[in-house]
């Protein structure tokens, strides 16, 4: 019998061969691995595997081993953090396409599908799906639509048809494995570790890519996956954080690879999205919705202190997001 190499076709396999790399670093979110590994083996057709990468903590390592024997269960070889457990998971994988799901995700049927179509463009690099809320408890009305990046879904303002766009959401992603190998996979410094609320690794991976390959990432809005919120991440004592930290993030990002491009897709959204969802708040108060008001507060609330998280980092040059 012959083995499959490393990132090799299988003769008439269409569409590619997909790794789908998973991070945990809580036993608080088992459940929610659990489901997300489940998700993902229940896709038609079935992943070609599941790496499923434990950071730094020794006794869920243990747990995954032991009672996710479908996956391939390793440990973060890098630095704490997501960006060190995905570059661990790319270093495992053998698809020659990696996708990211996050474990407290869950896939939706035709996911893993919808995002493997969009490869079969030699020009596609990257592709990004749609990561929808769901809230374990009555999602709170204060918060706008504009605003749902705080708890890792997509947010309005991204295209609802399928589009080239700068990076994919972090929670529901998939890139060629050599364009990640080719980069250096993602910058250790940018990104969550733990429960601290940064991010923006995949934004300054995605710039990366692009520049060294001239390749186009693409937004597949049929590549659905629920993302759970918990009840902490509804309160507005998580909205703020959340925001301050994308700020320092995105202070980290532009130092990395320039204000230009690290911006690029925000100055659309500040200038366009959020006026407009501002004034969509005043008249849905006007039209008896009282919660519109708070929308719009929050909106802008929410750019104020995106703004001064950002101001902070570029006036911190030693400032890393971690």
């Amino acid at each position: 019998m012959s083995v499959v190499q490393r990132g090799e076709r299988v003769s008439g396999c269409v569409p590619p061969l997909v790794s789908v790399v998973t991070c945990a670093y809580s036993d608080g979110r088992w459940d929610s691995l659990v489901d997300a590994v489940a998700s993902v083996q229940n896709q038609n057709p079935p992943p070609y595997e599941v790496v499923v990468v434990i950071d730094h903590n020794h006794e869920l390592l243990c747990r995954a081993i032991r009672e996710l024997p479908e996956a391939r269960v390793v440990a973060n070889e890098e630095g704490r953090g997501l960006s060190g457990a995905r570059n661990t998971g790319v270093r495992y994988a053998a698809g020659e396409i990696v996708a990211f799901l996050d474990d407290d995700a869950r896939a939706q049927p035709g996911w893993l599908q919808a995002l493997a179509r969009a490869f079969e463009d030699p020009a596609v690099i990257g592709a990004g799906g749609v990561a929808v809320p769901a809230w374990a408890s009555p999602p709170p009305a204060w918060i706008p639509s504009e605003f749902l990046w705080v708890v890792g879904c997509s947010y309005r303002g991204l295209p609802s048809t399928a589009a080239e766009i700068r990076n994919p959401i972090g929670a529901n992603m998939a890139f060629r494995r050599t364009v990640l190998e080719r980069v250096g996979g993602f910058t250790d410094g940018i990104g969550r570790v733990g429960n601290t609320p940064l991010g923006c690794e995949e934004t300054e991976l995605s710039i990366r890519a692009r520049a060294a390959t001239g390749g186009r990432i693409v937004q597949i809005p049929d590549a659905l996956v629920e993302h759970r919120v918990s009840e902490d991440r509804a309160r507005w004592r998580y909205f703020r954080r959340r925001c301050w930290a994308e700020g320092l993030s995105k202070a980290v990002v532009s130092r990395s690879v320039g204000s230009d491009t690290a911006l690029e897709s925000e100055r659309t959204y500040v200038m366009r999205t959020l006026p407009t969802g501002i004034w969509r708040g005043l008249a849905d108060t006007s039209r008896g919705d009282r919660s519109g008001v708070a929308r719009s507060g929050a909106i802008l609330m929410g750019l104020t202190i995106t703004a001064a998280g950002y101001l902070r980092g570029l006036l911190s040059p030693s400032l890393e997001a971690c």
